[in-house]
């Protein structure tokens, strides 16, 4: 092998060696700063009011509050605003928009205004996907509701029992003593 293809090697591959952590550093971008004050405004007043009646709807109020007491659709909205990329934002705002327009067809009202039946029914059409973007907005709207409801204080406190520090092991607790799951 000749000295000057040898040598040019080496300094190739030393020099990439070099440059590639370079060029990263210098392409870095900082994650954008998180914001941990209100939320954006991303709903108009109607989607709001429309998320809220959803939210309800899929987690109610029952002998333990619901998805608007723990303040759910303010935990959506907040999401969307604040970490959400555009698809995720428009699947959302696609699926609320079809659930309206099907709700005005067959009820002659907006979803919002419809009777608690018709809007289990319209959440229906969308998680069997019988409306036009319906099943991955109904599959990503019940887990931000879920998500919301169970990283809230009621979600923690009142449906599960909260356990900072959880005791001792036993393997034989029994259920009937909590009636409720653990979280931590």
């Amino acid at each position: 092998m000749d000295r000057r293809i040898a040598l040019a090697s080496i300094v190739g591959m030393l020099g990439a060696n070099i440059f590639a952590p370079l060029a990263r550093a210098i392409a870095y971008q900082p994650n954008p700063v998180i914001n941990t004050g209100a939320p954006e405004i991303v709903f108009t007043p109607a989607q709001r009011a429309l998320v809220t009646a959803l939210s309800e709807r899929i987690l109610p109020t029952s002998d333990t509050p619901g998805a608007i007491a723990a303040g759910v659709p303010e935990y959506i909205e907040h999401m969307l605003g604040d970490w959400a990329i555009t698809d995720e934002r428009a699947t959302i705002f696609e699926g609320l928009a079809a659930i309206d327009m099907r709700s005005i067809a067959d009820y002659g009202k907006p979803a919002v205004k419809a009777s608690a039946a018709q809007q289990d029914a319209l959440l229906t059409l969308a998680m069997n996907g019988e409306l036009s973007g319906g099943a991955p907005f109904f599959e990503a709207f019940r887990q931000l509701v879920i998500t919301g409801y169970y990283t809230s204080e009621i979600g923690i406190t009142q449906e599960r029992e909260y356990l900072p520090v959880p005791g001792e092991y036993d393997g034989a607790y029994p259920y009937a003593k909590v009636k409720r799951i653990f979280s931590s």
